[in-house]
Parts: structure tokens; C-alpha cells; sequence
């Protein structure tokens, strides 16, 4: 995830007694979350340009793998980013149906400061941490 993007924006600041996801704390994540999927668009169409652009064909071997290589490796980063950018979709309709900020399996709050630091979470950092105790039992 861009982290200079999260950056940018200044950390939430709950009021004393303020509700868990108010329409305030609901509009500051939507925020984020549409300005990453912006800026992840952005990059997308930026890459596939350039590609077109620099379209060569190199009449020597090496440079012709180097340019393949290089191109396999920005497109799997787009792959990622194309993914997050369907994982932001889920959390901006998850906002719209009120159940942003709620972990998946427990239910529990997940937490602001959890959320400002990765806002496409999903779940709470206890179930979090269950979730990769047990990939590391599997993965033995």
C-alpha cells in the first residue's frame, strides 16, 4: 500500500466520547480510500503508456530479455495494485453499508489507529494474528 499517500493525510483525532465509526470517521476513510484508488489508477495507465511508448525491438538478445524482464516485473506490480484497488472497492462499499471499521470474523472494532495504518483491513488484530499463527503451522 502507498504509504506516502497515508502520509499525507493527518491521523484521525476522536473526540472524548465520540461514537466508533461516526460519519466523520466514516468520510475520513472514504477519503483515503478514494484518493489510493485514484493515485493507484494513475499508475496503472502511467505503466501501460510507457509500455507503448517503449515498445523497441532490440536487436540484441540481452537488451531484448532485460526489457522483457523489466516489463514482467512492473506488471506484476500492477497486478498487485489492481487488486488493491478491488480490495478498496470492497472497503467504499463496505462504508456505504455501514460495516467498515468491523472485523469479518468477530465483529469486534477493529480500531482507528489499525485502520490509518492499513484501511483495506478486514480484521481485528487478535483474529489477524490467529490467521498467521496458523499459516505458520501449515506452511511447517
Amino acid at each position: 500500500m502507498p504509504s506516502e499517500l497515508l502520509k499525507r493525510f493527518p491521523p484521525y483525532t476522536p473526540k472524548k466520547g465520540e461514537e466508533y465509526m461516526n460519519s466523520r470517521q466514516l468520510g475520513h476513510f472514504r477519503k483515503i480510500l478514494e484518493d489510493l484508488k485514484a493515485e493507484l489508477s494513475e499508475d496503472i495507465d502511467r505503466t501501460v503508456h510507457t509500455m507503448q511508448d517503449e515498445a523497441t525491438v532490440f536487436a540484441d538478445p540481452n537488451d531484448r530479455a532485460s526489457q522483457e524482464s523489466d516489463m514482467a516485473l512492473e506488471l506484476r506490480s500492477r497486478d498487485r495494485e489492481r487488486k488493491l484497488i478491488k480490495k478498496i472497492d470492497e472497503m467504499l462499499a463496505k462504508i456505504e453499508a455501514g460495516d467498515y471499521g468491523y472485523c469479518e470474523k468477530c465483529g469486534v472494532e477493529i480500531g482507528l489507529k489499525r485502520l490509518e495504518a492499513r484501511p483495506t483491513a478486514t480484521l481485528c488484530i487478535d483474529c489477524k494474528t490467529l490467521d498467521e499463527l496458523r499459516e505458520k503451522q501449515l506452511a511447517k
